[in-house]
């Protein structure tokens, strides 16, 4: 990272300094709140967490070599300097819009309800033809995860694409302060975080408020095949440009055609271009996908040959539509989360295979009051899309289940559609039920902990 000095740091979250002024001009090599990862000259942030408190580990970490510590402590003599704060957790965000605003550098932020991780990916793939390019390393997304990846950017870095995830209102303002994003992306407004947001609507203001904080002569990219951001005027002034399959908006899709689980061939549109790619991750989403892509790499003066190479050249990661292919099966590991639009959209993908397809879905959370009818919607529509073998773990899925079951014919369901309580219990019979060729998605809420499940899945022993 670009070095500060205690002074600096100091000033920029309010904080007293103590310890020998000498040392005040000092420069930090990084920004760490994980006391195992305090290196020489870093400095540590004490945040409170629910099982551990970071004060404990000052002294360890200042052992280790770190410079300096924020603290909401007293600290009293100690032989090393220290920042007192009134929130080591606020303290975290000042010094990253501090450290922010001293960077030359484009910010692309992306958010939405599904896609984010899978969007950020795929931007970053395209802006990497050119640009030495940053991203948000796994759910590194949030209030804390946010700061720590902007204390990651160089001075040799000239794009960071950051991911912007939340599920209150006021998050994302709190997100965009410290990000002051030069372009903003949205994905799409669906149904995640209903509990807490109320509505679509509820979603859509959430989202927006992302718009506040960037710059002014900054780009607005929107989903317009989505009903709330198709036609949305953001209060600043700053006309949107659209992506999506529509022919009306300004990079959209033509001829695209599926390759099954090997991804989908497609014709891109540019307001002044056209080209051709193929996308190695499938689904229909990954389309909209690489049009969120081809808009950034537009708007930051990329050439169509550029994008197209950036499209091409993305993986899957790990929990996002990765194929493994084990020699007895081929699992899609799509277990990062979960919500409604995304469970389908896995299922949609699911259906590509040309062998048995089974489901292994967990619950979904945070939906509020509908969440039963949400999770009977991702079950019929694994039902209706042909998936041969539906395996539901969990409380929320398998009460859908049983309604479901109550509703339809036994012949639609028996033998078919199968719950479970906890994993152990799939565990125990999937040997059973799994069979040698099969293609098996799985894909559940984070808390469902279903990593575990694609680990046993490889295990030769299992079926």
């Amino acid at each position: 990272m670009k070095h500060m000095s205690l002074q600096e740091i100091a000033a920029a979250c309010g904080g007293t300094y103590y310890g020998d002024a000498a040392l005040s001009s000092r420069e930090v090599s990084s920004v760490v709140i994980d006391s195992r990862k305090a290196e020489k000259d870093s400095l540590f942030i004490a945040i409170k967490g629910a099982r551990v408190d970071g004060h404990s580990f000052i002294p360890q970490v200042m052992e280790k070599g770190a410079l300096c510590s924020v603290s909401e402590q007293d600290l009293g003599d100690v032989p090393y300097p220290y920042i007192r704060v009134r929130s080591c957790e606020q303290a975290l965000k000042d010094i990253a819009e501090h450290y922010r605003r001293s960077l030359d550098i484009k910010v692309v932020g992306i958010s939405g309800s599904v896609g984010k991780t899978s969007t950020k990916e795929m931007i970053a793939s395209v802006l990497s033809q050119r640009y030495r390019v940053l991203k948000t390393e796994g759910n590194f997304n949030n209030e804390i995860g946010l700061p720590l990846t902007v204390f990651q950017i160089r001075e040799d870095h000239e794009v960071a694409v950051l991911e912007m995830g939340i599920s209150h209102f006021g998050e994302m303002s709190r997100l965009a302060k410290i990000a002051r994003p030069d372009l903003c992306v949205i994905t799409n407004i669906g149904v995640a975080h209903l509990e807490n947001l109320g509505t679509r609507d509820g979603i859509l203001k959430a989202k927006t408020e992302m718009f506040a904080y960037m710059n002014p002569a900054g780009t607005i990219i929107l989903n317009g095949d989505d009903d709330k951001l198709r036609g949305f005027v953001p209060e600043n002034g700053i006309a949107p440009v659209y992506f999506g399959l529509d022919s009306t908006c300004p990079f959209h899709a033509e001829q695209a055609e599926s390759r099954g689980l090997k991804g989908t061939d497609a014709e891109f549109v540019t307001p002044g271009s056209r080209f051709h790619a193929h996308i190695n991750i499938p689904g229909a989403h990954m389309v909209h996908n690489a049009l969120a892509g081809a808009a950034v790499g537009y708007a930051l003066g990329m050439t169509d040959e550029e994008i197209a190479a950036g499209i091409e050249a993305n993986v899957p990661i790990a929990g996002r539509n990765h194929l493994i292919e084990t020699g007895r099966c081929t699992i899609i590991d799509d277990c990062y989360n979960a919500n409604p639009v995304s469970m389908k959209a896995s299922l949609d993908v699911l259906s590509y295979a040309d062998t048995r397809t089974a489901a292994v879905l967990g619950d979904m959370g945070e939906l509020g009051e509908n969440s039963l009818h949400m999770h009977e919607e991702v079950i019929r529509h694994a039902l209706d899309t042909g998936i041969h073998l539906v395996l539901c773990i969990g409380a929320s899925m398998s009460k859908a289940a049983e309604t479901i079951r109550q509703s339809v014919s036994a012949a639609e369901t028996e033998g078919r559609l199968i719950c479970f309580d906890t994993k152990e219990a799939f565990f125990s019979e999937a040997g059973q039920l799994l069979k040698k060729g099969d293609t098996i998605l799985v894909k559940a809420s984070h808390a469902m902990e279903f990593p575990e499940i694609v680990s046993r899945l490889q295990d030769p022993g299992l079926f």
